[in-house]
């Protein structure tokens, strides 16, 4: 028997070792070169890592949640003729394996408000053998070549007991959708039972490992991937950063009537405003005379980084967690091209196709929960930023205005600061210098006048 021993490959960044998050082989499986046979997370980036070459598994290394060091095993493959499946015996392996593909593409991600690349990850029994075949009947001809789904959906797939060869999916590409696996788990379920628990598990959420359930009145959930990233980083930005909250109320009755009124003669492809992209465009033109809360703290070096650019964070929700895809430039985009870019990105994280550049290099962050929003919240800062800014709920109230009691639409601006770098008077400036704009929209898109 010939043996080909890979090794963790060198996923970059500085990346020393990876998690692993779900395994697509086990021992025992043949399999063709390129087929992804496992995704893993770095600090920066969820990656499905490809077969290098054709043959049989005889050994894997690691379960979800493990980590394995860079250049550690992690699959050995039996490539003696006759070992791989549907033609591919025989063929040579390579010198060096294929550099691995962002997952389905999946890129950083970053947590709540604070940043959250799609995460890290030692030695394991083999994973779980898939149903038998006759448990699972085709419900279409298996199609041929490379089936396109999330890592997310991968996996609902995998605890349905849904061969994703047989589901034809009904996104972009023919990429597999998740109401594509809700359709198809009448045709995979054996039984009721089976169909209830394979519908109870697509309300799981996401990053967490459902295989150690323990009774039915208790369960143990492991903490992996993403959830795990989100909670590490959580964790080290409150333990290190000195937050401080400034809570702020502002009347956005004038941003109101101007955004219902840029609606009414909004280009034709362009999907309807909200307050975001508006509070985007204001909050560039603030940070030209606050350029310290456009900073990153290298803490390392012990600097702080100034940046001239304004690249906003956009704090997403998405089924994987939360994610903050970034408008890079944003000071150099009119409105609706920030809006447009807010849009992509935020359909791109939701689908798990940001790339690691969308995911990455944010100067500042804003946040917010939408109808949601709640009064007044205190969002963690998205490290190595020094600032982030938090949007509430907009809601009409009694207010008095111009000395007469009147309703106005009011919301709240919820942010934290850093406050090694950032003073409690420069942060209160700055934040009230964001509140004259959003309540003087136009002034938002008049260019600023330079002293002689």
């Amino acid at each position: 028997m010939s043996q080909y021993v890979f090794k963790m490959p060198d996923l970059g960044e500085g990346t020393v070792d990876a998690e692993i998050v779900a395994w697509h082989a086990k021992p025992g499986d043949a399999v063709m070169e390129d087929q992804i046979i496992v995704e893993v997370m770095t600090d920066k980036a969820a990656v499905e890592v490809p077969a290098p070459v054709s043959g049989r598994v005889v050994s894997i290394t690691g379960a979800p949640g493990d980590k394995v060091a860079v250049g550690s095993p992690l699959i050995v493959f039996d490539v003696s003729d006759g070992a791989a499946a549907d033609g591919g015996a025989g063929r040579p392996a390579k010198a060096a394996p294929d550099a691995p593909r962002p997952a389905a593409p999946s890129g950083a991600a970053k947590t709540g408000g604070v940043a959250a690349a799609s995460a890290p990850a030692a030695s394991m029994p083999a994973a779980a053998p898939a149903p038998a075949a006759e448990q699972i009947p085709a419900a279409a001809p298996p199609r041929q070549g490379r089936v396109m789904a999330s890592p997310a959906n991968r996996r609902r797939a995998r605890e349905a007991g849904i061969d994703l060869s047989t589901v034809a999916g009904s996104g972009p590409g023919g990429r597999i959708l998740r109401g594509d696996l809700i359709a198809a788990l009448p045709h995979s379920a054996a039984s009721p039972s089976a169909a209830e628990a394979a519908v109870s598990r697509q309300s799981r959420p996401a990053g967490v490992d459902v295989s150690a359930e323990t009774s039915a009145e208790t369960s143990e959930i492991k903490v992996i991937g993403l959830r795990r990233l989100i909670a590490e980083r959580m964790s080290e930005a409150k333990r290190n950063i000195p937050h401080f909250a400034y809570v702020e109320e502002v009347d956005v009755t004038e941003l109101e009537s101007l955004r219902l009124h840029l609606n009414l003669s909004r280009p034709a492809d362009a999907a309807s405003l909200s307050y975001l992209p508006l509070v985007v465009m204001a909050l560039t033109r603030v940070l030209e005379s606050f350029p310290q809360c456009n900073v990153l703290y290298d803490a390392e070096r012990g600097v702080l980084v100034r940046h001239r650019a304004v690249h906003v964070g956009i704090a997403t929700q998405t089924p994987d967690g939360l994610k903050v895809p970034v408008v890079r430039n944003a000071q150099s985009l009119g409105l609706w091209e920030v809006a447009a870019e807010i849009r992509r990105l935020a359909e791109r994280a939701r689908s798990n196709k940001a790339t690691r550049d969308e995911l990455v290099g944010s100067t500042i962050t804003v946040t917010s929960l939408g109808k949601l929003g709640g009064i007044a919240s205190t969002p963690i800062i998205n490290a190595p930023e020094v600032a982030i800014i938090g949007l509430n709920k907009a809601i009409e109230r009694p207010a008095v205005h111009h000395g007469a009691v009147a309703v106005r639409r009011i919301m709240n601006l919820s942010s934290s600061f850093d406050h090694r770098f950032v003073d409690g008077y420069d942060a209160a400036a700055m934040i009230q210098a964001l509140k004259e704009l959003l309540e003087h929209p136009a002034m938002i898109f008049i260019p600023k006048v330079k002293s002689k």
